[in-house]
C-alpha cells in the first residue's frame, strides 16, 4: 500500500512535469520533483515503481455506464465490467438505473451499492432513476451519497421514459442533486420509425438509424431540457450529445469554471461516423445514434473549446448474438470502457485533442461537476487513483485481451499506439501489465455538496 512512483511524466491540471508521487496507504502523501533531496522517504518500507518515460495521470472518472447489474447480468455485471474498466485506466464509475428492475427507489439503490461493495474493483456510484411518479423518492436523496438523477426524456434500452409534463417540472424544480438527461424526442422517433417501417418493412439497414433517431429528435429534446433547467434553476447535465445543432444550446466553459447547464460527449460519437455503419452495422447501433462526420467533427471541436465539459463512454454491453439480429431486434449500445482512454489518446496522436483536453474532460471535469470528494486530480491529500500510460506500447483489442463479459469490442482490429500499463485505485494496484489484481480496495464515491 506504500508506493513511490518515480521519474514519471505527470499530467495534471494543465501541466506535464517529471516527478515522483509518494502514496501512503490510500492517499497521495507527497508530489515532488525528480531532483528533490528534501523528502525523507523510508525506502525500505516502500514499493518502488520506475515510471521513466511513462505518462502518469489521474484515473478516469466515467460518469455514464450501464454495467447491467442486476437483472441483465448475462450481458455484463459489476465485477466483470469493473475489471475491464481497471484495464482501461478507469478508477471510478457512475452507473445508470435502467436495470431489471429499474432503480427507482432507495431500497433498490441500496441493493446496487451493496453489490458493488462486494464485487467492484473500482470506485462506484449509482444514479436514481426518475419516472412519472417517483418524485417522493427523488426528494429523499442524500446529496452527499448519490451522484445524481437520471431522466430518460426519450425511450432507449428499457422502459423508463418520463413524458409527463407535471413529472418533469417536479423533477427539475425539486431534485436535490444534478439531473442527467437522455434527450431524444419520443414523438419524432416514433414518427420516423413508422415512416421507415412503411417504406422498408422489417428489412431496414442500420445505416438508417441516424435518420430514425434523427438530429432533429435530439435537438428538440435537448432544447426542452435546457428550457426546463433555465425555468427551474436546475443543475442539468445533458448526456451523450451527438449533433452539431445541439451545441448552440451550451456556452463555452473554461477549465476552472462550470456553468449550471453542461454537456457530455461519448467516445464513440467522437471516433465513429455514419460511414462506419457499412462495416460495423449493429455493433455501433446506439442511442442517440452515431451521426455524420460533420457532427463528429463539431463534437470534437466542442470538447476542445469547452462547450462539451465531460467525455464519457455510455458503456452498454450486449451479447454478440443480440447484435447479430436484424435492425429492429438488435439492441442499442456498445461496450467501450476498457478502450476509451486508448481511443482518446489515439485521437491525440492524430492531432485531434491535446493531452490537457483529455485529462480535463475525463478526470478533472467529472470531479468538479459532481463535486466528488478528493478524486480526479493528482494532489497531495487526495485518494491515489492513478493510471500509468506507456505511450509507445501499441496493442489491438482482440479476443485474448477483451475483458467485457460480452467478449467483443467495436475497436477490434484497430491498432492503438498506447497502452495502460498500471492502474491504482485508492493506492492499490488493480491492473498491472495486462494482469487484473483482484483486491477489495474500491470505495463508494462521496460528494462535497
Amino acid at each position: 500500500m506504500n508506493t513511490i512512483i518515480k521519474n514519471a511524466n505527470i499530467l495534471n491540471e494543465g501541466k506535464i512535469f517529471e516527478g515522483n508521487v509518494w502514496i501512503e496507504n490510500e492517499i497521495i502523501k507527497k508530489i515532488f520533483s525528480k531532483d528533490s533531496d528534501t523528502v525523507d522517504v523510508p525506502a525500505e518500507t516502500f514499493h518502488t515503481v520506475d515510471a521513466r518515460n511513462k505518462l502518469l495521470m489521474p484515473g478516469i472518472i466515467d460518469d455514464q455506464v450501464h454495467f447491467r447489474d442486476p437483472g441483465l447480468t448475462y450481458k455484463g455485471d459489476i465485477f466483470s465490467e469493473s475489471r475491464a474498466a481497471a484495464a482501461g485506466g478507469v478508477t471510478s464509475f457512475m452507473d445508470m438505473p435502467n436495470t431489471s428492475p429499474p432503480t427507482l427507489n432507495a431500497g433498490l439503490l441500496d441493493e446496487k451499492y451493496n453489490t458493488a461493495s462486494r464485487n467492484s474493483l473500482i470506485n462506484y456510484s449509482f444514479y436514481l432513476g426518475a419516472s412519472n411518479d417517483n418524485i417522493d423518492e427523488i426528494r429523499k436523496i442524500d446529496p452527499k451519497a448519490v451522484c445524481g438523477i437520471k431522466v430518460f426524456m426519450g425511450s432507449s434500452t428499457g422502459n423508463m421514459l418520463v413524458d409527463s409534463e407535471d413529472a418533469l417540472s417536479a423533477i427539475f424544480s425539486e431534485s436535490p442533486v444534478i439531473v442527467a438527461v437522455h434527450c431524444e424526442d419520443e414523438n419524432t422517433v416514433r414518427q420516423n420509425t413508422a415512416s421507415y417501417r412503411q417504406k422498408f418493412g422489417e428489412d431496414i439497414q442500420t445505416s438508417c438509424h441516424p435518420e430514425i433517431r434523427s438530429a432533429e429528435a435530439c435537438y428538440r429534446s435537448s432544447a426542452k431540457a435546457v428550457e426546463l433547467a433555465v425555468k427551474h434553476n436546475t443543475k442539468l447535465h445533458v448526456l451523450h450529445l451527438s449533433t452539431a445543432k445541439e451545441l448552440d444550446l451550451f456556452e463555452n466553459s473554461s477549465e476552472l469554471r462550470l456553468p449550471k447547464i453542461t454537456a457530455e460527449a461519448c467516445v464513440h460519437h467522437l471516433w465513429f461516423s455514419d460511414a462506419d455503419y457499412q462495416s460495423l452495422g449493429n455493433r455501433i447501433k446506439c442511442n442517440p445514434a452515431i451521426k455524420s462526420a460533420n457532427d463528429r467533427d463539431a463534437l470534437r471541436a466542442a470538447v476542445k473549446n469547452g462547450k462539451i465539459t465531460v467525455v464519457a463512454t455510455d458503456h452498454a454491453p450486449h451479447t454478440a448474438s443480440e447484435k447479430q439480429k436484424k435492425y429492429f431486434g438488435a439492441p442499442s449500445g456498445l461496450p467501450l470502457i476498457q478502450h476509451s482512454l486508448s481511443a482518446m489518446l489515439e485521437m491525440h496522436l492524430q492531432g485531434v485533442f491535446s493531452l490537457f483536453d483529455i485529462v480535463d474532460r475525463m478526470c478533472h471535469a467529472p470531479a468538479r461537476l459532481f463535486d466528488i470528494r478528493k478524486r480526479g486530480y493528482i494532489r497531495e491529500g487526495y485518494y491515489a487513483d492513478l493510471a500509468l500510460i506507456d505511450m509507445n506500447a501499441g496493442y489491438s483489442p482482440c479476443e485474448n485481451n477483451i475483458l467485457y463479459k460480452c467478449g467483443w469490442s467495436p475497436f477490434e482490429g484497430v491498432n492503438f499506439s498506447t497502452a495502460v500499463e498500471k492502474t491504482w485505485v485508492n493506492g492499490s494496484i488493480v491492473f498491472d501489465k495486462g494482469q487484473i489484481i483482484e483486491k477489495q480496495c474500491a470505495k463508494r464515491l462521496e460528494f462535497d455538496r
